[in-house]
């Protein structure tokens, strides 16, 4: 059974799934998940073991899925696809405790910060709940996701971000450009940061966001988590990835803001 890449709702969440299996650390979108789906016949009935070809028309790379036995979406960490004993739930609900926490118990303020804990497994029997579990772990990144493969995704210039800030925030519009470049390399880099793609610009001018950040943070092809691991690296769960489906960032979050204002205030971390 062959799908077409973003041929619609269904293909477009197994594409999600091998962004979350293969961004993360998701989504990112360390924070990743293998991938099985349900695959049924023309009556209804479940299809087990089935395979399922998911093609990029773009790049031509192809990705093959292969259902569980009883049919279900799988969602785990990407260091976790091959690991047998980890804990199970069938609950998508689940999700938003095992987004909540690293693997140390630290509270995770950025959901596509590359920190994801690790030892989990979702058996997902619907769509639906996929969807559910990838919104509890991506808040958000599935419907600008769709927005910018339907042409629709509008991004916003951090300058104007910061501009339309009002009260306590406003005095972060005065951050200078030097100093952006420097607060966008070290806040928003993949190793460590955030694994979103950016797509903002530094102003109307089309500045990009920061020099000082490789161009693979901008490339909508790249897999920020390989992206961000040193030369040369790569574990069982990322060397044999082909492609992935990429978070996006279309504007500067509110933690980013909040930085340009602790900058300009010249307050400590």
């Amino acid at each position: 059974m062959k799908k077409e890449w973003f041929g619609g709702r269904l293909t477009l969440l197994f594409a999600m799934l091998c962004a979350f299996a293969l961004v993360a650390p998701v989504l990112a979108q360390s924070d990743s998940s293998s991938i099985s789906g349900t695959v049924t016949d023309s009556s209804g009935a479940v299809l087990p073991s089935a395979k399922i070809t998911i093609h990029n028309n773009a790049t031509g790379a192809d990705r093959s899925l292969t259902s569980n036995q009883g049919g279900d979406f799988i969602l785990s960490h990407r260091d976790d696809a091959s690991l047998d004993k980890l804990q199970t739930c069938r609950d998508p609900e689940k999700a938003v405790e095992i987004a909540k926490y690293d693997d140390a118990g630290n509270y995770r303020s950025l959901k596509t910060a590359p920190n994801l804990r690790h030892g989990w497994r979702l058996e997902l029997a619907t769509v639906e709940k996929l969807r559910r579990a990838l919104d509890y772990f991506y808040p958000g990144r599935l419907a600008v996701f769709e927005a910018w493969k339907s042409g629709y995704l509008a991004t916003m210039p951090l300058r104007e971000t910061l501009d339309r800030q009002s009260g306590m925030y406003r005095v972060a519009a005065k951050i200078s450009d030097p100093q952006i470049n420097d607060l966008v390399a070290d806040f928003c880099r993949s190793d460590g940061g955030c694994l979103r793609t950016i797509l903002w610009k530094r102003d109307r001018n089309g500045e990009i966001a920061s020099t000082k950040l490789p161009g693979e943070k901008f490339d909508l092809a790249k897999d920020q988590m390989i992206a961000s691991s040193p030369p040369g690296s790569a574990s069982p769960a990322t060397a044999a990835v082909t492609f992935t489906v990429p978070l996006l960032c279309q504007e500067a979050c509110n933690l980013l803001v909040a930085e340009c204002r602790r900058i300009v205030k010249g307050e400590g971390n």
